[in-house]
């Protein structure tokens, strides 16, 4: 519940996703460590959302996760 109400199916589903993704993040952490494990995070959440976004034509999501990817990349090839 925020605010105290309930949340819409809209919100609800939001927040579903958004736990889902932190969870996900933590697990891959746990198990290769912390540059490693958000590397493959935002690689798994390229091709889940990435896809989804680019069905829709945001760009804007695509570049953003490829920005992170490199960013990761380069702290260890640089």
């Amino acid at each position: 519940m925020s605010a105290g109400r309930p949340l819409t199916k809209v919100e609800r589903k939001k927040f579903n996703r958004a736990e889902h993704e932190r969870k996900i993040r933590k697990d891959l952490i746990a198990q290769h460590g912390e540059e490693l494990g958000n590397f493959y995070f935002w690689l798994r959440l390229m091709n889940i959302r990435g896809t989804q976004a680019f069905r829709e034509g945001d760009t804007r999501f695509i570049r953003e996760v490829a920005l992170a990817l490199q960013n990761v990349y380069s702290r260890h090839n640089g």
